[in-house]
């Protein structure tokens, strides 16, 4: 995950926001992502459905760090992905990732939401803010069918606001949106957020 780079679509997004920013606009991007590539492209306003791969969490004191060892820890060094079929990796628990706050110690996961888990309240709150303030909504490169996120959309289409819907294909909520743009967002994004001639500098 480290090596992987921001696609055009990314950047587009980030060229955007920070040229908007200086109209006094605001774009924020609400993604169940958790490759952080959106920050690599330079966006700055970002809501992390999912989490960050990049973050670990302590479990005793629940402090959230940036950590980008790779591997996170020496015990992994060299094992390569997950057997599926293996019950226990074998890892002594005292070799595991641990807290490196004063007195803590406390064992450290991924700052990432696994299946079946909740999502943060302070994110889906944030998130219900933006989606309340939303004038201009676009939907980018993804199925629509894991919620919360996959409401948001619609929901703003309720409200008559408009929405385009970049994707691959159509998705269950496609006839919801006012714009369908079928095809690679790498292509079609680009284009949609550049600067036009009528736009104030």
């Amino acid at each position: 995950m480290l090596s992987k780079k921001p696609n055009k679509a990314h950047k587009a997004i980030a060229d955007c926001e920070e040229r908007l920013s200086k109209q006094k606009r605001r774009v924020v991007v609400i993604t169940q992502n958790i490759d952080e590539l959106h920050h690599k492209a330079g966006s700055r306003n970002i809501l992390e459905l999912h989490g960050n791969l990049f973050k670990t969490r302590c479990l005793k004191c629940s402090g959230i760090t940036v950590n980008r060892d790779s591997p996170i820890c020496a015990s992994l060094q060299g094992k390569g992905e997950p057997d599926p079929k293996m019950l226990d990796a074998k890892i002594p628990e005292t070799d595991l990732p641990r807290c490196k706050k004063a007195e803590c110690g406390g064992l450290l996961r991924p700052h990432v939401v696994w299946f079946g888990e909740s999502l943060d309240p302070t994110v889906l709150e944030n998130v219900d803010t933006e989606i309340e303030a939303c004038d201009l909504c676009l939907v980018v490169g993804t199925s629509s069918v894991v919620y919360p996120a996959a409401m948001y959309a619609p929901t703003i289409a309720g409200r008559n606001v408009p929405v385009a819907e970049f994707n691959m294909e159509d998705t269950p909520v496609t006839k919801s949106f006012h714009y369908h743009f079928q095809g690679p967002a790498g292509t079609f994004l680009p284009e949609a957020l550049a600067p036009t001639d009528t736009e104030p500098t």
